[in-house]
């Protein structure tokens, strides 16, 4: 892909949604938080819907970048127990969109439309006899439906063939796919695979079929940890039997700014790209404070599925065209100020500055006040060549709940070579929408040093920024190689090893790559300011390659020679 910047080609991990507030008081632990998660995207008409969890609507985008909400009008009058939506279920048939959420019940609607851009539904079925949590459809090569559906730390995945004119179950559930955590590291609970004490869970079922097999992916261990991940078992028949993936989880995201890759949908964009959206975790207001994140997807010669999430939230170009490699993806724009000085004009208690780049979408500074005013200035340490800038916010002390429509963010970053003399880069004065995670492309590189971000208005609460994140170039060379990279597989549990090496001085970063083969290091992690890791997402009975590079603002280093672990 060209380097070159104009009109804006890249988008940037989470994903920049209005998201909603938990719309559900009893989940309000830590303070009022945005979240959704469970996400499917899918191809209709040419454009491309997004149906989450909670969200009172959807969107639809021509682009995967720019997304509209729709308000969805049809869910109260059938059920009024709910007002929303929790993990829904969406696909198309017989050139019709079809939508409905999870349910224990029986009554639940299945609606359908020729036109959900403009929000115009009906009802197919008022009363959906299977009663799924976690549903996800599957429309087969001979338009045989199938409902494939599980959320649960002591029941499996499920799947069931749907008579298409009746939507009745064409025969009992069969069991699909149990875990096996004594087996599989990836699917232990607890934020370091290290809870004994709870089941993990399985949910969040999906199906592909890629070159005549079936894939049925699904998340575990639990959507509140870095670990969630989607793991893929592979049948030649639509209901099993399903063995498992070699390379699993296939999509996985345990380091970086946000973390976890759980609970998605494996979807083609109209050029026969292969992406997966799924569920990114932050959890700290509360367990379900999430986000969405979209990540280039691929089956290998072999068979083999995997996501890339490499450099998963850093800027990544979507492609115009059908591409070869989901490598080619990535920009090459590093992260220019990564716990770098910062100064700000006021702090509330511990929120202190350094948190607003520190690559932890789980921290944030706050300001004392969200008054016009406010602001935060990150120095780069030297001049550097900027393309993008991403502005999270924390949404301090917010007093919303649910979904609230017509809120909006306004501000203004400006740029410096000396802190002195300051130009405006991006102008938002006049914003009327939504942007909890805003990520703009430069119209042109600038060269500055200092990037000031300044608060004009906040739809509640303080102003507050978990990550003010600036991408481009560094004016230096690329850091050095690692040295003395060491894996030691632990041999009573050979689900885990411990990973080390010697620190490279001109580096703040380093990914690992992981995989079952040399060729086959799909696995990637991202360690900021350490120099070793425990991995714990090993299966016991194969063998692993790993190498690793390390990262600086100008680049990546080269990487080493793969090394074989038994």
């Amino acid at each position: 892909m060209s380097s070159l910047i104009g009109q804006q080609r890249t988008y940037c991990n989470p994903v920049n949604l209005d998201y909603g507030y938990c719309p559900i008081p009893d989940f309000v632990v830590n303070g009022r938080h945005r979240t959704s998660a469970d996400p499917v995207i899918v191809l209709y008409k040419g454009d491309y819907y997004l149906f989450a969890t909670n969200q009172q609507g959807y969107w639809w985008s021509a682009d995967l970048q720019t997304w509209h909400y729709v308000s969805h009008s049809f869910l109260r009058p059938y059920h009024h127990t709910y007002d929303d939506l929790c993990a829904p279920a969406a696909f198309v048939a017989n050139d019709t969109l079809f939508l409905i959420g999870s349910t224990y019940t029986k009554d639940f609607p299945l609606w359908m439309s020729t036109n959900p851009k403009d929000n115009v539904w009906e009802t197919r079925i008022d009363s959906f006899k299977v009663g799924a949590w976690d549903p996800a459809f599957f429309v087969d090569d001979d338009k045989k439906w199938y409902l494939y559906y599980g959320s649960s730390n002591v029941y499996p995945i499920y799947g069931v063939e749907i008579n298409r004119s009746t939507y009745l179950p064409v025969d009992s559930a069969r069991t699909l796919a149990y875990l096996n955590y004594e087996r599989y590291g990836w699917q232990r609970f607890g934020e370091y695979f290290d809870n004994i004490f709870l089941e993990p869970f399985i949910e969040g079922a999906w199906m592909n079929k890629f070159n005549g097999k079936y894939y049925l992916q699904f998340a575990t261990p639990g959507t509140e940890f870095s670990g969630y991940a989607d793991g893929v078992m592979i049948a030649e028949n639509p209901l099993g039997p399903f063995v498992f993936q070699k390379h699993n989880p296939f999509s996985s995201k345990l380091g970086g700014f946000i973390r976890g890759a759980g609970h998605g949908a494996t979807f083609y964009d109209k050029y026969g790209n292969l992406w997966h959206v799924a569920t990114g975790v932050i959890s700290v207001k509360n367990n379900f404070e999430r986000r969405i994140g979209l990540w280039p997807a691929g089956v290998d010669k072999d068979g083999v599925l995997y996501c890339n999430t490499t450099f998963g939230d850093f800027p990544h170009f979507i492609p115009q065209q059908r591409i070869d490699c989901p490598d080619s993806l990535f920009t090459g724009w590093m992260l220019l100020n990564f716990n770098k000085p910062v100064q700000v004009s006021s702090t509330f208690g511990g929120y202190v500055s350094n948190y607003a780049v520190d690559e932890d979408i789980k921290t944030f500074w706050s300001a004392t006040t969200g008054n016009k005013g406010e602001w935060i200035v990150s120095d780069m340490g030297d001049v550097c060549t900027v393309f993008a800038v991403q502005i999270n916010y924390a949404d301090m002390d917010a007093q919303f709940m649910g979904k609230i429509n017509d809120i909006y963010h306004q501000y203004i970053v400006y740029a410096s070579s000396d802190g002195k003399q300051w130009k405006t880069i991006i102008d938002k004065s006049n914003n009327t929408k939504d942007i909890p995670h805003d990520y703009v492309e430069l119209p042109t590189a600038v060269k500055a040093r200092y990037l000031k971000l300044l608060n004009l208005h906040v739809p509640s609460g303080k102003f507050a920024i978990s990550g003010f994140r600036i991408f481009g170039k560094g004016n230096g060379f690329p850091p050095d190689s690692v040295k003395n990279f060491i894996v030691l597989r632990t041999q009573k549990d050979k689900r885990s090893a411990w990973i080390k090496w010697s620190p490279v001085d001109n580096a703040y970063a380093y990914n690992i790559y992981v995989g079952t083969a040399p060729d086959k290091l799909y696995t990637s992690i991202m360690v900021y300011g350490k120099n070793e890791y425990f991995y714990k997402s090993m299966d016991k009975d194969i063998s692993y390659y790993f190498t690793i590079v390390a990262i600086n603002e100008n680049g990546v280093s080269s990487p080493l020679r793969v090394v074989k672990v038994e």
